[in-house]
């Protein structure tokens, strides 16, 4: 099996997605694409939408096994019918998103705050390294997910140390009820101070965000109806604030999670950060015609919507001298910019995983 390196190759089972990675000299894994700044490098593309099945679901064990590229809408309603999900909110749901994307790209939503990001529940992984070998590392349960966690080393790893196949996970069951306020800070300074409050308070919040335009702060609740009303009726008494309906719930909700406040032509960046820097990073993302921010976790992750005509350079100015990395999930620019954030261990797990560099490099070029 060969093609040129601007090719794509859809192998249907593991067995031809081992062959397609044997046979190339410089390979990456493709999904949906709906993150396509992490795959613009020059090399031969696996397409993994034709590895699209749940392999093994149980209920009982809160565990499921699919391949790489099943849907994540696939995958929700699935474990939907048994009253279970995946907590930490996957992202880009409606856009055709599949899991082995959203493993390679390490990308959590609102959820994250409370329970952890994907890193935190994927259990098992089986993909294919440089040197061609069908790995199975972990588990297919919580109990069997011993020994070096590499799965964990492929979250966020944008197909760089391998081609994954198939991945397991644990979920957790669905909440019988949830419920969003939406409160109203003055300024930047004072939505930093109510997240730090929120995130360390006994109202155990499922999600705080801060919405593009640093003055609506949401605070996401979940659990039994009685409870959250009485929750809701502290928080808003503290802070002034308004209750969602369930309509409008749902709809800020989904638009967070499908990026509809971004600007679709421009670039979306991931970049994580802390609440110490957050007034710095809204003060000098200002100063970037037609920046926008949507401030997830609590303030430990943004995601920044640059117009098309908006040089990326700008932001990778900012994130340099406030010591950041950035992403780039949409647009033109390189896969990380900012400060960089290659690690010893990551490189050694490069050079372990792929002694050859068969896979782009960690600088994603």
């Amino acid at each position: 099996m060969s093609a040129s390196a601007t090719a794509t190759l859809a192998p249907t089972s593991l067995a031809e997605l081992t062959e397609a990675v044997r046979a190339s000299d410089r390979v990456l894994a493709v999904g949906r694409q709906t993150k396509p700044a992490l795959s613009t490098v020059e090399a031969l593309k696996l397409s993994t939408l034709a590895l699209s099945k749940i392999t093994e679901y149980d209920p009982n064990e809160f565990t499921f096994s699919a391949l790489a590229g099943t849907p994540l809408k696939d995958l929700i309603a699935a474990l939907a019918e048994r009253g279970q999900y995946l907590p930490f909110d996957p992202l880009l749901v409606d856009a055709g998103a599949t899991i082995g994307g959203t493993v390679a790209a390490g990308l959590s939503g609102p959820g994250r705050f409370r329970f952890g990001g994907i890193r935190d529940f994927i259990l098992g992984v089986r993909f294919v390294d440089g040197l061609g070998r069908l790995l199975r590392m972990g588990g297919k349960v919580v109990k069997n997910a011993a020994g070096f966690d590499v799965p964990k080393f492929l979250v966020g790893s944008m197909g760089r140390f391998g081609v994954i196949g198939e991945v397991s996970f644990k979920v957790f069951p669905r909440p019988p009820c949830s419920l969003t306020l939406k409160l109203k800070p003055n300024g930047i300074a004072e939505a930093a101070a109510m997240m730090s409050e929120l995130a360390r308070s006994r109202y155990e919040p499922d999600a705080i965000d801060l919405l593009p335009g640093k003055n609506e702060l949401c605070v996401r609740l979940a659990g039994p109806a009685a409870a959250l009303k009485d929750i809701a009726a502290q928080i808003v008494n503290k802070w002034p604030g308004e209750t969602l309906s369930l309509a409008n719930e749902f709809a800020l909700w989904s638009g967070l999670r499908e990026f509809t406040w971004a600007d679709a032509a421009g670039s979306l960046i991931k970049i994580p950060i802390t609440l110490a820097v957050l007034a710095s990073f809204h003060e000098k993302l200002e100063r970037i015609d037609g920046a926008r921010a949507h401030i997830s976790a609590a303030g430990n992750l943004a995601f920044v919507s640059l117009p098309a005509l908006t040089p990326t350079a700008k932001l990778d100015g900012v994130l340099t001298e406030l010591g950041l990395t950035g992403m780039t999930l949409r647009g033109s620019s390189p896969a990380l910019i900012g400060k960089g954030s290659n690690t010893d261990i990551a490189k050694r797990v490069k050079t372990a995983l792929d002694p050859n560099g068969k896979f782009p490099s960690l600088e994603g070029c």
